[in-house]
């Protein structure tokens, strides 16, 4: 808030000085006013934001400070009229070039704006070119500014000196600037230039789903912070013998989707989204529901299986909107209970075992801690829930209880990952996790001992490298979706198999950059929860997908109960804590927890961990990824089989509706001549 103020200082002041007048007070007003809006909207974006919701952004603030300018010159001594008269009138032009710029800028960023969004599928027949600088394309604000740079450096010159001459030759400047820049702009909107249309882009789409021939798709919407419940299946999808594909909704989600040599499908309107229906898609997978799932399941020639993105024994584990879906495929026995338990309508014949495939990196429990290593320990709490159950996570009740609990146990190192949409619901969720990580921070200041030297920073560094060079595509600043289109048309083929080694090699490289018994604070997506579970010994952890998970490993864990329920009430209502250590929102459990970790034969619930894994992720044989594939075919089969009766029902030589929509899309031929219509293998 004080940049607020001293623009506020700052228009005062140009006031001030344009009225009695004053000239140093008004230049500096001028000045002082110009630069701090150039950092704001630079530097300060949420501040700009809310000034722009109270109607005060930058055109009007830029407005307000040309008006006070004018003033000023007005009431300059010295000034004579034809400078008063000419000026201003410069300035307006200046203003209406401005908006003659924006105009040219809205009709590139229409026709940049294809009805699909595509990665790792060749669209040169689709025209794309690099985009337009983004100072003339797509910062009004930030152009509007540097524009008022010369015009106000000249007219305050000309109040200053009384010479006309200096206002002349800063709004000439400023003109001169504008008007290349609108007209170099307007390059972008010549037949040459300008990508295929929407029809076309859609005809386009269609020949390629027709040549790629995808059997199984991953329909997937949903918000910023969202993305990992995607991005946790992609090497499944990767893995399946099937031609897969990536659906999503969301125009800001395909850079949001980890490097994979799938091709991604970006189909915002639900009338586009309605061409799947005459492609060879068979099946669509969904690992999570939202408000336009329903849009999807619309299309009857596509059989659909909600998938999740992790079970529990929260409520959201068996949603009502299940019984949506053709299928419901979870890892193991107990989520088929839930379901019948749940009483929620999904039919028991509906709901498919497949296991967990993603689990297969998680390595199983080789004993306790050697005496001279740590008790590595991974809390892991979840996030609130959009409800106010005190039962979801343990942050706010329990969470500092059971980190300084951990941190006074000198042979203890704390493995700290909040849940990334931690405080995005309840504030005092944040502010809890932020007292969590100065106790982390605190104890980190009182350790000694020997760090690492300079070489295991490098080689992480090193390492980072190579790891964001295979997941990243690096853009210019001014590329806008088109470009980056452009860029992700083509997948490398071996992506899978090169960023498998590298990421493993950066895990490798980021544990040994930190002192063995050093507590770490993991927000990031690196290191992958994954990796956390290899590296621990023991998990905390709340209620959630995390429990299930960690089961792959057999390995000891603790679920705090901070809804207020007795531990028997407590295990008989969330089954996938049977087999855990029940902590109390004092901790007073942790020294006891952690003497079990050390010395096995306090371990009293090594079978009962063993049994609870098949209950939940079903037996290990034969493997997880072989049954999800098992289950990928014979979803397909029952989408065949409906096709064909569909087809029978509507009588001898007749197509079904089905068969004619994909005979047409077949029937669409590359252009010979090399238009745009070609497609290029």
């Amino acid at each position: 808030m004080s940049v607020l103020a001293l623009l506020l200082a700052a228009f005062l002041a140009q006031l001030v000085g344009a009225l009695y007048p004053v000239l140093p007070l008004f230049a500096a007003g001028s000045a002082a006013g110009l630069a701090l809006d150039l950092y704001l909207v630079r530097r300060q974006q949420r501040l700009a934001s809310w000034l722009a919701r109270v109607r005060f952004d930058v055109t009007a603030r830029q407005l307000l400070r040309d008006m006070l300018v004018v003033v000023g010159l007005i009431r300059a001594p010295g000034v004579g009229p034809q400078a008063e008269r000419w000026l201003p009138l410069a300035l307006l032009a200046c203003y209406f070039l401005h908006f003659c710029c924006q105009a040219a800028a809205l009709l590139v960023r229409r026709t940049r704006t294809l009805p699909v969004v595509t990665r790792n599928i060749d669209a040169s027949a689709l025209r794309l070119t690099p985009a337009p600088p983004r100072l003339l394309a797509r910062q009004a604000s930030r152009r509007l500014l540097h524009l008022s740079v010369p015009t106000t450096a000249g007219l305050l010159a000309t109040a200053v000196t009384a010479d006309a001459r200096w206002g002349l030759l800063g709004t000439g400047a400023a003109l001169t600037a504008i008007l290349a820049g609108t007209v170099w702009l307007s390059t972008w909107l010549l037949p040459g230039r300008r990508p295929a249309n929407e029809q076309r882009t859609l005809e386009w789409l269609d020949r390629r789903l027709a040549e790629y021939r995808p059997t199984v798709a991953m329909y997937f919407s949903g918000g910023t912070a969202s993305a990992y419940q995607a991005n946790m299946w992609l090497s499944t999808l990767a893995a399946l013998d099937e031609r897969p594909l990536i659906v999503l909704r969301e125009r800001f989600m395909v850079q949001r989707i980890d490097a994979t040599d799938v091709p991604v499908v970006c189909v915002p309107k639900v009338a586009h989204l309605m061409h799947l229906e005459h492609s060879p898609l068979k099946v669509m997978l969904h690992p999570a529901n939202s408000g336009k799932t329903s849009q999807v399941l619309r299309i009857p020639s596509i059989k659909h299986a909600f998938i999740n993105h992790g079970e529990s024994d929260k409520l959201s584990s068996c949603n009502p909107y299940a019984k949506a879906y053709d299928e419901v495929w979870v890892a193991g026995p107990a989520a088929r209970e839930r379901y019948r338990l749940a009483d929620i309508g999904v039919d028991d014949r509906d709901v498919v075992e497949v296991g967990r495939p993603q689990l297969a990196p998680i390595r199983p429990y080789a004993g306790p801690p050697a005496a001279d290593r740590p008790v590595t320990v991974l809390y892991a709490p979840t996030w609130e829930g959009w409800t106010d159950d005190p039962g979801n996570t343990s942050v706010i009740l329990a969470g500092e209880n059971i980190v300084r609990a951990l941190l006074a146990d000198p042979g203890v190192r704390l493995l700290y990952k909040p849940h990334p949409m931690t405080g995005s619901v309840d504030a005092r969720a944040a502010l809890a996790d932020a007292r969590i990580q100065r106790l982390i921070a605190e104890a980190n200041a009182r350790l000694t001992g020997p760090r690492p030297g300079p070489e295991a920073a490098a080689e992480l560094a090193r390492r980072t490298a190579e790891l964001d060079e295979l997941t990243t595509t690096a853009f210019r600043t001014s590329a806008d979706e088109m470009e980056r289109m452009l860029l992700q048309s083509t997948p490398r083929g071996d992506r899978a198999a090169a960023v498998e080694a590298a990421t493993a090699a950066w895990e490798e490289a980021y544990w040994a950059s930190f002192p063995e018994r050093e507590h770490l604070v993991i927000t990031g997506p690196r290191p992958a929860l994954y990796s956390c579970f290899n590296r621990a010994d023991l998990l905390i952890s709340d209620v959630s997908s995390v429990v299930s998970d960690w089961l792959a490993g057999e390995k000891p864990y603790a679920v705090a109960n901070t809804g207020g329920l007795p531990e028997e009430e407590f295990r008989a209502g969330f089954p996938t804590v049977r087999a855990a250590v029940i902590l109390t929102p004092d901790a007073a459990g942790i020294p006891a927890l952690l003497e079990s970790v050390r010395d096995p034969s306090k371990d009293t619930l090594v079978r009962a961990r063993a049994e609870l894994k098949t209950h939940l992720l079903g037996p290990a044989e034969p493997p997880s990824i072989v049954r999800f594939g098992r289950a990928v075919r014979a979803l397909c089969a029952r989408a065949d089989e409906r096709r064909e009766r569909i087809g029978a029902e509507a009588g001898p030589g007749a197509r079904s509706r089905d068969e004619a929509g994909r005979a047409a899309v077949a029937a669409r031929q590359p252009a010979a001549d090399g238009s745009e219509d070609a497609v290029t293998a």
